[in-house]
């Protein structure tokens, strides 16, 4: 195989976070564009606090992956979640953006142990178990 056809996962992979990266400055420096009054707008209709819809624009992208991970390690299928609680899920994944426990959750995702611990530090715990018996109600 010669070099041209390698392929190199690792430099394929920093490629693709620059490319997130820039895509996500050039995204920020539109809403920093905005006047003050299309912002508020902006801010009313999501339901969002300005000073909270400014901090989630901040964010890096893929700020709340770990939610599907952990919905699908409980049992939920994030599908019917859209198509049910969309809201709900929009919610979640606000909090799971800004979350400062990432490293815990994605270690538990990872070994095994999230069905078991996330409630201990998942600040989405509280709604994963309403919607739990929700679900199971229907």
């Amino acid at each position: 195989m010669s070099a041209r056809e390698e392929n190199y996962p690792i430099v394929e992979g920093l490629i693709g976070v620059f490319g997130d990266w820039l895509n996500h400055r050039r995204e920020r420096g539109d809403y920093d564009q905005l006047d003050s009054r299309t912002f508020e707008d902006i801010s009313r209709d999501l339901r969002l606090p300005q000073g909270e819809l400014s901090a989630l624009i901040k964010l890096p992208p893929h700020s709340a992956d770990e939610l599907p991970k952990l919905l699908k390690v409980l049992g939920f299928d994030e599908a019917d979640l859209i198509r049910s609680e969309p809201g709900v899920l929009c919610d979640m994944e606000r909090v799971c953006s800004q979350c400062v426990r990432k490293a815990q959750c994605n270690n538990d995702i990872k070994t095994g142990a999230a069905a078991r611990d996330y409630e201990d530090y998942c600040s989405n715990a509280p709604t994963i178990q309403a919607l739990g018996k929700s679900l199971a109600r229907r």
